[in-house]
This record gives C-alpha cells, structure tokens and sequence, in this order.
C-alpha cells in the first residue's frame, strides 16, 4: 500500500492483498468502520489503517463501531485544485474558493479561474469521473415519473449552449459591518463558463408538470462533512416559472468538456440571475412540488432577506425572513489590477464585467475621483441573456498621485449599484456595492 500525504489531505492506494485481509483479523471496534475516501477502508486491517493514517492508532480498541477516523472525512479536495489557477481558498472542508478579480477578465470564465462553493464533500463517483448507473429522477406533481441516463438527456432532447453567469449568494459578504457569518466571500464568487445541456422546460414538460406544480425541489449526492451518507447537504428550488425560463439548463458540460468534479460531475443545473445555491450540484433529482419546496438550506436563515429593512447587527426573528431569488445588479474591474502603477497626465484603460439578476445592464459608469463625477463607459451586448457583459472606459489621472476607480453598473429597472453596502441581513447575502480599485499614478 502506498501513502501520500499533502496539506492534510491523506491518500492511499490499497493493493489486492490488503483487501484480502481476512475480516477475523481486524480490531475490534473497527468491523463496521466507514469507508475512506475512495471507499477502501471498510474492511481495512489495524495495519493498513494506520499507516494511511501515518501513524499507529494506540486507543483503537475504543474506536466506536460505525465511525471512521476524521482524518479520512476531510476530503479537502486539494488534489484537485491543482488545475485552479491563482483562487484564495476561504475554507477547506468544505472546499470554497475565490477567485482575485484581476484573474476574471476573460469575457468565458476558464475552468482553472471558476470560483468553488461546496457545502459538502465531493462524492467519489464525481472524484472518479464515474457515472456509471446515475440517472436523474423527475417526480413529483407530474404526469409521469422520469427516470433519465445521461444518454437520455443528450439524445432525446435539444442540446442547447449559452454563456450563463453563476454567482454565489454571498459574494461580497466581507464587507458588510458588522460582519455575517459564513464564508468572507470579496468580490470573486462569481464567474460566467460556457455550459452545454438541455433546457429543464425541456425535461419537465416531457413529464408533464400538472397545474398544482409550484416549485421544484433539488437533490445531489454531494455528502456531508460528518461522512453520513444519509444527511442532505443541500436541497434548494426555484419557482416554477423560473425553472421554465429558456436559459435554465440541465448541464454536463463546461466549456466543451465533462463538468468537473469540483463543479458537480456528471451533472448539475444551472439557474441563472438566482444564487448559485439553486444550482444544485452532483444532480440526482427534481421533485416538482406543489408547494414552495421546504429543504435543506431553504428555511431559517439560509439564502434568505429580512422582509423590511433592519439596522445593522439586528437579530431578525425566521419567520420575517424571505427567500432570495433575483440577484441584484453588479460589476467587477478585472483590469488593470488593484495597486497598478499608471502614468500621470495619460489615459489608462479600465474594464470588466457587469451582470444582473433579470437580465441585461442597461448602463455603466466609472468614476475617479470619489462618486463626484461619472464618466459613461462602453458597454457590449451580452452574448445571451444572462451573459455577461463587457465593459471599458479611459480615465486620465491629472497628476501624481493616489486614485480609486470606482464601478457601477444601471440594469434594464434603472437600479444602479450603490457606492456602499445595501441593506444588511444576518447572513450577508445580495452585497452589490460598488467595486472600487486603487491605482497609483506616477
């Protein structure tokens, strides 16, 4: 058996005589130990557990049956962020991180610079790119009971691609005061990759959604922290009106190729002008309910606003919370980076990006010199709805010196971004102030 140790991370390889081992040897307390990571440990001996630990195991006589060590429950996922580029890690079990905003100029998101939010471990069919007897389950207030292959969805419907951004509830949640709970998300949770699939109006209406249809419930087999195979990390929805939106895809690919595990193999959805919570990741099953969908992480506080503005630090009572839907309007400066050097007297081209939760931005400004003055900014069409959109403008500082360019888009309402944090909640959700940059000039 070969070990590897990384940042905490433990991986093993077991060969064919450690899995042999005769189940009357193994220690007692272990004859029902959970399995590792990549599921090899459940009939594992004293010996090979710990030297995949590294270590001897001197109380395993105590080891309760049924549990396994935590260190095999930390599946942090750092093998693979090998292919991120760049991305601050804000927690590692459950992996989530960002990604700088300078590293989020292309106007398609690579994969190596999407943004992880996770709120379980990675399942290791989507760890293995195994998807081998998955099928995704429709059910509920329809006509007929789905049950869908991969194949299925490729070849008995339309196959659609669009550029569709995804962003998580949270981001910019660092800047509200005082501060909420959760991830400490900037500005980088957020990013807008090509995804290719079947619109879920598509699958839905094959199964027929009957008129008592409210809501659609949503489930993956992403696994909770504790390791519990029976604990649902996430299940959230969407109305039914949003879940028949053209852009709402069923997906399996981003950017060409097979999603990857960090992002939800072998399927997902994505929902977009919603939080990405929507998007459930490592997709199982849509349940279409008549009612608005009541799972995990759709009640208390989870992805939910005050119902009227509260001051900041305010507990607010659950029942006068509501759910987020749209996403508000907001952009980023990806270039030229926070802290530049420019020259004084000379123009500098400043860009990014500007979305919004409804649809397309209708306008973008920046400003250098405080909020005092705006300037009007190029702004391109979008690629699709839902898309980002590129934006650009000059700006000449007048003379040496320290300057901010601050950034703020106007969607299709005439709601623009405001120059600091919007109302607070509990959880520091929907934060669309403004992006600022430092620039020094020279």
């Amino acid at each position: 058996m070969a070990v590897h140790t990384q940042k905490g991370q433990i991986q093993q390889i077991f060969t064919s005589e450690d899995i042999r081992t005769p189940r009357q040897e193994y220690p007692q307390g272990f004859g029902r130990i959970c399995a590792d990571r990549r599921g090899f440990l459940q009939n594992a001996g004293l010996a090979a557990l710990g030297a995949a630990l590294g270590a001897a195991i001197p109380f395993y006589r105590h080891f309760p049956t049924g549990l396994m060590p935590i260190a095999f429950a930390q599946d942090t996922g750092a093998e693979l962020m090998k292919e991120k580029d760049g991305l601050t890690v804000l927690s590692d079990r459950p992996l989530n991180a960002e990604t700088p905003a300078h590293l989020l100029d292309d106007d398609i998101t690579p994969y190596s610079r999407l943004f992880i939010r996770s709120n379980g471990l990675i399942p290791q069919t989507a760890i293995d790119k195994n998807a081998e007897g998955w099928a995704l389950k429709i059910d509920g207030v329809v006509n007929e009971e789905l049950s869908l292959s991969l194949h299925d969805l490729k070849n008995d419907f339309e196959n659609v691609t669009l550029a569709l951004v995804l962003e998580c509830a949270g981001n910019g949640r660092a800047f509200f005061e005082p501060g909420a709970s959760g991830n400490q998300w900037t500005v980088g949770a957020v990013g807008c990759p090509e995804w290719t699939g079947v619109r879920l109006r598509d699958v839905l209406q094959k199964a027929g959604v009957k008129p008592s249809a409210v809501y659609t419930g949503h489930y993956g087999n992403d696994v909770d922290i504790s390791g519990d195979q029976d604990n649902v990390v996430i299940s959230r929805g969407v109305p039914i009106e949003k879940a028949m939106e053209p852009e709402t895809l069923i997906v399996w690919a981003m950017n060409g190729k097979d999603l990857a595990a960090l992002h939800g193999f072998p399927l997902r959805l994505v929902i977009p002008g919603y939080p990405g919570s929507a998007s459930q990741k490592f997709l199982t099953r849509i349940w279409v309910r008549d009612q608005i969908h009541d799972g995990e992480k759709m009640g208390g506080h989870s992805y939910r606003l005050p119902a009227y503005p509260v001051a900041p630090g305010t507990e607010v009572p659950e029942a006068d919370m509501e759910i987020l839907t749209v996403m508000p309007v907001k952009s980023i400066v990806t270039a030229p980076a926070t802290g530049s050097n420019v020259s004084a007297g000379q123009a500098t081209e400043v860009r990014g990006h500007a979305w919004a939760g409804n649809g397309d931005v209708k306008a973008m400004h920046v400003s250098l010199d405080f909020g005092k003055s705006w300037q009007e900014a190029t702004l391109e069409s979008p690629r699709n709805k839902f898309a980002w959109q590129r934006w650009r403008a000059n700006v000449t500082p007048p003379e040496k010196g320290y300057y901010e360019v601050w950034a703020r888009a106007t969607d299709m309402n005439d709601v623009m971004q405001p120059p600091v944090t919007p109302g607070w909640n509990p959880r520091g959700y929907g934060n669309n102030m403004i992006h600022r940059i430092a620039l020094f000039a020279q």
